[in-house]
């Protein structure tokens, strides 16, 4: 009996050493000379030879198991070309394939996405996925791919790929420019990973082992990949991007119209093996897809994503420092090309230039420097300014780095509604930010200053934030100040004079037999603000404990009870109506909610959410409900439509509203390169109807032509307020 326990242990021991080594295995890249035709097909020969990757892990709905439905890539490359061979089985050909537009959602979509670390860092790659349809995606990841926030999807750049749909598996074929990446000349190894999302059975596995506490495309678990034959220099193009756009407006409100023609673009330059180089000439950025809106019951400013394309490479360089909660950020590039004009509203603010240098010195080393002039525009009484940064980042250990950085706004000519105070300001400091090697320990620590001309002592900045995610266990410990003077016009700082204390803490419960329950999580967080200058007397807390039920069907529900404690040091009125009467300042308000949400299966035809929020709300009470319902006619077209209805009911003589967001979408791909959007966005908080739709068509790689139609209505009277129409396009053009 001891002997057949002793040989078990060591063949239970051995399996697990032996899958461990397996996925250590380097893949080699075959280096080739004949052609590959680019057709899905695997046909040519070097695909019967080639080395490829085998058992795929489970990343979901276990991690711990094989893939039951196996994926195979394998990479060649010649002088020009990385080329991607991919085989996925699947149990019939019935694939979810939500639209034929490019960079589609990877968690909606059957599709095999693969990362490449170029430079072998742990903290940026590049990603490219493809559909059974031979749809594609790419982006960027940056900080090692950490959190959500690290990935960038409207990154684009020039590359090519087809699939083959069988009974039941479907091949790829991809080919990526080595034009269209960043590596060091000589290189013969980076690091990679594919991973696959298999609709068809809920099932996500990926060639190296990931924990599901960790996120997907996180850069701590990666596979190598072997050059056989060193690989040259990047060799990325001088690429010129012109645009033409001829625009028609009204503004209705204030009786003025407009028929203008204009002409710009960008550049990108290649500097060396990592760096590039983005210039811009009187951009334009209509063709760019307008905000979500959002029912604002906060005191404070929301942060929106970066959706321009001049801003997308190497972001993560220039954005990335501060607080990372978003409690004090020293660089926003959406603050460039807008401003507040005399009545303290938010309008556009032209770009004349800009220059952008960034990426990689070399394996340890990334700088970044920006210079954007705005301009004059003395009818709003709006300066010229000049924006700019200097980055510069060190590689510590492993995935883990130090960065320095100073910003700076500055007005170089004097105006009759300028002020002294307002002609710079300034901001600085320094960031180290850990990420250990499996990615078990996290975290932020930045010093930072501003000065302005008159305001140069204190102003600081800072926070210590440490995660710890091991074993289904995730802690957090965050401690954060911002003084009551730091200033970073450049920035995004929704609140000053503070100290945050903030814990978290979640634990995931896996069910070992269960069919239908994927994992549960419990967590609780907690956090207080103090204000230092008011001999740090408790401005808030908030308490928030959560349950979470993930099904395999990928549903997922949460029920949320939370407390939330505000200080009211000036009046505030959280309907934010123009003549409300507001809660009265100098006095505390303690209240408790409870939130339920319900998330469908996203990759049904039908798909839909609910969420609701019932309870307390200041000194009255708020009742708020939600829902998202969606339907795919795959792959042509999509519609959604969002709904959410928030009522504050509040004693008199303070106010209460009835507040109404909805947002009814229609997608439509006629191919992949004639796409339709329109969408239509009603808020009674902001007294809008805004409908946007704008129809491209891809006429030539990453060369779009748009016709954007824009108009906005006042809810009240439903009288027009500003209407536009552009006729825009744009060409990539590698020289």
């Amino acid at each position: 009996m001891r002997l057949r326990i002793l040989l078990v242990l060591i063949l239970i021991y051995s399996q697990q050493f032996y899958g461990q080594s397996v996925q250590n295995k380097p893949l080699k890249a075959t280096y080739i000379t004949e052609e590959i035709q680019l057709d899905g097909e695997l046909n040519e020969k070097i695909w019967s030879e080639a080395n490829k990757t085998t058992n795929f892990w489970q990343y979901f709905p276990s991690d711990t198991i094989r893939a039951k439905h196996q994926t195979s890539v394998q990479i060649a490359y010649n002088e020009t070309t990385l080329f991607i061979g991919i085989r996925a089985e699947a149990p019939n050909n019935k694939y979810v394939v939500t639209s034929l537009k490019r960079d589609f959602r990877g968690s909606r979509n059957d599709n095999v996405t693969i990362i490449f670390d170029t430079f072998n860092d742990g903290t940026n790659a590049f990603g490219f996925g493809i559909t059974p349809y031979g749809v594609r995606r790419e982006f960027l990841i940056a900080s090692g791919g950490a959190n959500f926030d690290n990935f960038n999807f409207t990154w684009d750049v020039k590359w090519k790929g087809e699939s083959k749909i069988y009974d039941n598996y479907y091949t790829a074929e991809i080919a990526i420019p080595f034009t269209s990446l960043k590596f060091e000349e000589g290189t013969t190894k980076w690091r990679f990973r594919p991973y696959r999302f298999n609709l068809q059975t809920n099932e996500t596995s990926t060639s190296f082992q990931v924990p599901q506490a960790q996120i997907l495309a996180n850069l701590a678990f990666m596979n190598e990949l072997e050059f056989e034959k060193p690989l040259g220099k990047s060799r990325t193009p001088f690429t010129l991007i012109p645009y033409v756009n001829g625009l028609t407006q009204n503004d209705f409100e204030n009786n003025t119209n407009e028929t203008k023609f204009l002409i710009g673009g960008d550049a990108k330059i290649a500097i060396g093996d990592g760096l590039n180089l983005d210039l811009t000439f009187n951009p334009d950025f209509s063709n760019v897809e307008v905000d979500n809106i959002f029912t604002n019951l906060t005191r404070f400013e929301l942060r929106l994503p970066e959706r321009r394309q001049f801003f997308i490479d190497n972001s993560d360089l220039f954005s990335s420092f501060g607080n990372f909660f978003g409690e004090a950020r020293p660089f926003f590039s959406r603050r460039i090309g807008l401003a507040r004009d005399a009545d303290d509203d938010l309008i556009q603010n032209d770009i004349i230039a800009g220059a952008r240098l960034s990426g990689k010195l070399n394996k340890d080393w990334r700088l970044g420097v920006l210079s954007i002039q705005t301009a004059a525009d003395e009818t709003n009484e709006i300066a010229s300014n000049n924006n700019s940064m200097i980055a510069i980042q060190r590689k510590v250990g492993q995935r883990s780095n130090i960065g320095a950085f100073i910003v700076n706004r500055e007005r170089f000519k004097e105006y009759s509604f300028s002020e002294k105070n307002d002609k710079y300001n300034r901001v600085f400091g320094v960031d180290y930010n850990l990420a250990s090697s499996d990615n078990t320990w996290s975290g932020r620590y930045y010093l930072h200053k501003s000065v302005n001309p008159d305001d140069s002592s204190g102003n600081l900045s800072a926070q210590a934030m440490t995660t710890y995610n091991k074993n289904n266990w995730i802690f957090t410990n965050d401690w954060a100040y911002v003084d009551e003077d730091f200033t970073a016009d450049l920035g995004f700082v929704p609140r000053t004079d503070i100290f945050k204390m903030g814990n978290f803490v979640q634990r995931f419960f896996i069910p070992k037999h269960s069919k239908t329950v994927n994992r549960h999580s419990t967590s609780v967080l907690f956090i207080n603000y103090f204000r230092p200058n008011l001999d740090f007397k408790l401005s808030d807390y908030f308490l928030r404990a959560r349950w979470t039920t993930r099904f395999t069907s990928n549903a997922e529900i949460n029920v949320s009870y939370t407390n939330d404690y505000i200080f009211l040091t000036d009046d505030f009125d959280p309907t934010r109506k123009d003549e409300g009467n507001p809660l009265p300042g100098d006095k505390g308000y303690s209240f408790s909610q409870i939130q339920m949400r319900f998330n469908s299966n996203n990759t049904n035809l039908f798909t839909y959410s609910l969420n609701s929020t019932l309870g307390q709300f200041f000194n009255g009470n708020r009742y708020s409900f939600g829902a998202r319902l969606g339907y795919r006619w795959q792959p042509w077209a999509q519609f959604s439509v969002d709904m959410n209805y928030d009522g504050i009911k509040l004693p008199k003589p303070y106010e209460s509203a009835d507040y109404w967001l909805i947002s009814p979408r229609l997608d439509v791909t006629f191919n992949k390169s004639v796409f339709f959007t329109a969408l239509a966005q009603y808020s009674n908080q902001r007294d809008n109807l805004g409908i946007n739709a704008r129809l491209q068509w891809r006429f030539a790689p990453l060369s779009d032509l748009f016709l954007v139609y824009n108009d906005n209505y006042e809810i009240d009277n439903f009288g027009p307020r500003f209407r536009s129409i552009n006729l825009k396009m744009t060409y990539w053009l590698n020289l």
